[in-house]
């Protein structure tokens, strides 16, 4: 969806050696636009690209987790950018990835407090619908990104890749490293988070393709993306299925806690691991044998992204609608898709060749 996207993705990737999340955000409606329709504002309204860039706004940033590694990159990206970008940065958010309920407070407080975008990781798809709903009537300008809500609660979502990428590649590197046979498991997050669900989902009809018809898929577990509960689950599943060959995780927290309790038992190097983790979680394990590969985007840039979306949504430049494009910065032009949605681009590899060039 966006222009010389492999050229951008490999010259940001090359260049980590310090890196800070980038997000995006959308907007450039108002709240006659909005009224009852919440997020559907997104379609409506006219963007103005050549508007000039608001100064002075504050982006309140919204993790699914405060404290979670991954969205303390994410966001430190997002701060990077609004600092540049002449803009504010503040992050609320709970200590559990699983507290709707807080997620929805922290929304009307920052309602209330008239900021002038929101970006947020939905711990839920529909939880934060009403409360995001309000913010946008008060022409707040909603961004999400990393987990999306529904599509009419937000303007714009930014997603670390398309979901088909994430989905399919996971099972495609672990068919290869069990020789496409045997049973495997998945350890999610949150069994309501919208990205692991969509993934999973995406996995599965992979799966269906008859050159995996020697692998079984025996179980999905969640891990609620807490460390312990994480480590206990795949405990569970090595108990449970003593003839499991491979675990997919796709949640940074869950392929930590995973290759923690692997890399301790009798399972390391025989029962495969691979999924979504950050290079600094993984890089001991992957050199002591425990994973062969896994795989991620820049969670910095991601947060960058979320951060200039909401800019260029709050001073008008887009409003959401597809096919609308703006620049990021030294990130380049992106292009919004159907419903709202921003790729930042495909997933990156990381293996003992290459893991300790990422610092992240």
């Amino acid at each position: 969806m966006r222009k010389s996207s492999i050229r951008r993705t490999c010259a940001a990737l090359a260049a980590v050696t310090s890196l800070a999340l980038a997000a995006t955000a959308c907007g450039g409606t108002t709240k006659e636009d909005v009224k009852d329709e919440g997020g559907k504002a997104a379609a409506a309204g006219k963007a103005d690209p050549n508007a000039a860039t608001k100064k002075g706004l504050t982006v309140g940033f919204l993790p699914k987790q405060v404290n979670n590694p991954y969205f303390t990159v994410a966001d430190k990206g997002g701060e990077k950018a609004l600092k540049e970008l002449g803009s504010s940065y503040k992050e609320v958010g709970t200590s559990s990835g699983t507290d709707t309920a807080g997620q929805v407070s922290y929304v009307n407080t920052l309602t209330q407090q008239q900021v002038d975008a929101i970006a947020v990781s939905a711990q839920d798809p529909g939880a934060l619908c009403t409360a995001l709903k309000q913010a946008m009537k008060n022409d707040i300008k909603v961004v999400t990104y990393d987990s999306d809500t529904n599509p009419e609660c937000r303007n714009a979502f930014i997603s670390q890749a398309s979901a088909d990428d994430i989905g399919r590649t996971q099972v495609q590197q672990m068919a290869e490293q069990i020789g496409n046979k045997g049973e495997i498991a998945i350890l999610s997050a949150a069994q309501t988070a919208t990205n692991q669900n969509a993934w999973i989902e995406i996995m599965k009809d992979e799966l269906k393709d008859p050159k995996y018809k020697d692998i079984k898929l025996v179980k999905v577990a969640y891990g609620d993306d807490d460390a312990q509960k994480s480590f206990q689950q795949t405990q569970g599943l090595l108990q449970e299925h003593p003839n499991l060959k491979g675990i997919i995780s796709p949640t940074t927290v869950g392929i930590k806690a995973a290759a923690q309790y692997l890399s301790g038992s009798k399972y390391k190097g025989k029962v495969k691991l691979t999924g979504l983790g950050t290079p600094n979680d993984m890089r001991k394990y992957v050199k002591n044998g425990t994973v062969e590969a896994f795989e991620l985007w820049d969670p910095a840039k991601l947060g960058e992204l979320a951060a200039r979306t909401a800019v260029a949504l709050a001073s008008g430049q887009i409003t959401g609608k597809e096919g609308e494009t703006f620049e990021a910065g030294a990130m380049g032009e992106y292009t919004i898709g159907k419903d709202g949605v921003i790729n930042l681009g495909k997933p990156t590899v990381f293996t003992a060749d290459n893991v300790d060039r990422f610092d992240f």
